[in-house]
């Protein structure tokens, strides 16, 4: 059996890393993911739930490595799903999940009033 070179390419974009399914989401495991700040930024600024790419995270002023922990970590906890497109990747919250598993929860975690202590505490 042959493998054609777009079955290959759909492969390679088709790409996403494992997450836990929205039944397996627990909540302790979304309060510790954003209790490190740039966790929580990231978590803010993916708050439409829409896919983005990794370089179009505002304001993160981290090491390659550390921003794939930060990433990873949110992945696993449940946050974000991620997928391959080619050679990069795109991350985006799981919104609808969430919110259905957990009502209200990522309202508050992307909330103004969120954002506006985090802006605080980095004023610090």
């Amino acid at each position: 059996m042959f493998v054609t070179l777009l079955e290959v390419a759909r492969v390679m974009t088709d790409r996403s890393l494992p997450m836990p399914a929205a039944d397996d989401i627990r909540l302790p495991d979304l309060v510790k993911a954003v209790s490190d700040q740039n966790r929580l930024r990231i978590v803010m600024a993916l708050a439409d739930g829409e896919f983005h790419y990794i370089v179009e995270l505002p304001g993160l002023d981290v090491q390659k490595s550390t921003l794939s922990h930060h990433l990873r970590t949110l992945r696993e906890s449940g946050f974000t799903e991620t997928q391959f497109d080619g050679r990069t990747c795109q991350i985006r919250l799981r919104v609808s999940e969430l919110d259905a598993r957990f009502p209200g929860f990522v309202d508050a975690v992307t909330s103004p009033s969120a954002q506006a202590s985090v802006e605080l505490s980095l004023a610090e």
